[in-house]
């Protein structure tokens, strides 16, 4: 496959809103021993990368300075030691950064095939939210069949997913919103109970549901003072997974009620996990989920596409209410 020299990307001219996103060229890189250039046919956008944007959320060293976790495409290069892929696969890559371009750098292993019958945008989007939910919901948090399963922001990229896969492996379902839209939204994904935040105490709803045993896993984006709502919404032995701080990072909490309730509290971070974790999270994602993406259980719930040069627009239009992902698409050539 013959590589052009140079190619077009979407990069940070200082830290801000979202004008400070350009349109800029690089040199198209060339992959080093185990990683495979991909021609960028589709990459998500997802909350990460405002962080990245407004300063707040670097990327790893060696990695791109330019923003972007996902991407779908084709593979156009193989790097040193590389037998898992050939020329031409259709892939999808979760990356440290750098997907905001014509081509991307990825580690072989965290690569994974194009689901059979799925597009390019749909399969952007899958990378970085269903890695992160099913290591933090199903690996950290445990859960199991017939569970109580509580998220926060359900018609987000992460809470979509959430819904849907909690559902396809048979838990009862919770999520908070934040209109009846969305609450809507979030039942026809696979939610059981929809609450709307602003008009009612997820506290209340969840004790007010399936006999007020509470949520056995919780998946939160919010923190702050969702914190201590969170212990107090649980289940007996429940399982609190933190992935986000919406809200902010510090809180305060009533030990009390982990001791008392036998709660564990955890959370991750996935961006800056090393190779081997992302390849063994994505082979198990692979084994588990992709049966379900070929059969039409699940599929990542796009909103929007904007083409590459857009990007800005499309970080303005995540940053209103959105339900679902948004997704940039290549430049015409």
């Amino acid at each position: 496959m013959s590589l052009p020299t140079r190619m077009k990307l979407v990069g940070l001219d200082g830290h801000g809103g979202p004008e400070v996103l350009v349109p800029r060229e690089a040199k198209v890189p060339r992959p080093g021993p185990g990683q495979i250039l991909i021609e960028v046919r589709a990459a998500g956008v997802n909350r990460p990368d405002l962080l990245q944007r407004q300063g707040v959320y670097p990327p790893p060293a060696g990695a791109p300075d330019w923003p972007g976790l996902e991407v779908s495409g084709l593979v156009a290069a193989l790097g040193e030691g590389v037998t898992t892929w050939t020329l031409g696969d259709a892939v999808i890559a979760l990356l440290p950064g750098g997907g905001y371009a014509e081509y991307a750098l990825a580690d072989a292993g965290s690569a994974l095939p194009v689901p059979a019958g799925m597009g390019f945008p749909e399969a952007a989007a899958i990378p970085e939210t269903f890695l992160t939910v099913w290591h933090n919901v199903f690996q950290r948090g445990g859960l199991r069949e017939g569970e109580t399963f509580l998220v926060h922001g359900g018609t987000s990229g992460i809470g979509t997913t959430a819904i849907q896969l909690a559902n396809a492996f048979g838990a009862h379902v919770a999520t908070t919103v934040g209109s009846p839209d969305k609450a809507e939204a979030a039942r026809r994904l696979g939610a059981d109970l929809a609450i709307d935040y602003r008009q009612e105490d997820f506290v209340a709803a969840m004790h007010g549901w399936r006999e007020g045993r509470g949520a056995d896993v919780t998946l939160d984006m919010v923190g702050g003072d969702y914190a201590t709502r969170n212990l107090k919404a649980a289940a007996p032995d429940g399982r609190i997974v933190q992935i986000a701080f919406l809200r902010g990072n510090k809180a305060e909490i009533d030990l009390n009620l982990v001791m008392q309730k036998r709660l564990h509290l955890t959370g991750s971070t996935l961006r800056a996990r090393d190779h081997a974790f992302k390849a063994a999270l994505a082979a198990d994602l692979q084994h588990h989920v992709w049966p379900l993406l070929e059969a039409g259980r699940v599929k990542p719930l796009i909103e929007a596409t904007y083409p590459l040069h857009e990007a800005a627009e499309a970080h303005r239009h995540m940053e209103r209410d959105h339900i679902g992902k948004i997704v940039l698409l290549p430049d015409a050539r």
